[in-house]
């Protein structure tokens, strides 16, 4: 089973997790939001995430509780779907991904790179059709969902 997944983070040079979401492929959702480094935010973080957070219920928690909240949701996918396979478009997201269970990634939990099968017009294109706004971690990751098309990995 795929798990789309996003992160928002401080800043490129030292990202440090502001919320992640993760959207499976029957539609199942995780969002959290933890406590962030406000210094070490850059300016497009302040005028582009940070606006967006605050507004999703019980989303709020603690780095240690997320870790744990986070390992709850993956083990119930897994019972329901099996194996599990955590799709990302960017590496940071999965850096931040494993991070967040203290680099204790399951056995049945993978990883692929999806960047190259996200089609940026259908990411776009699901933002407008549902008034949903860019740079909010779990309307990103319910973006590539839609806009993941399958193709075949060519190394060349």
């Amino acid at each position: 089973m795929k798990i789309f997944i996003d992160t928002e983070f401080t800043d490129f040079v030292h990202p440090s997790l502001i919320s992640i979401g993760m959207v499976a492929e029957t539609g199942a959702e995780f969002y959290a939001e933890i406590p962030y480094p406000d210094a070490e935010c850059s300016a497009f973080v302040r005028e582009a995430v940070i606006p967006l957070l605050g507004k999703s219920p019980n989303a709020s928690c603690s780095k240690e509780a997320l870790s744990g909240r986070l390992v709850e949701w993956l083990v119930a996918m897994n019972a329901q779907h099996g194996v599990l396979e955590i799709c990302f478009d960017f590496q940071t997201d999965w850096d931040l991904f494993i991070d967040a269970i203290d680099y204790r990634v399951p056995a049945w939990c993978g990883q692929k790179n999806v960047n190259r099968h996200i089609n940026e017009l259908l990411c776009y294109e699901y933002h407008k059709k549902n008034a949903l706004p860019e740079h909010h971690a779990l309307y990103d990751a319910r973006a590539n969902r839609f806009a993941y098309r399958e193709r075949p990995d060519v190394t060349y």
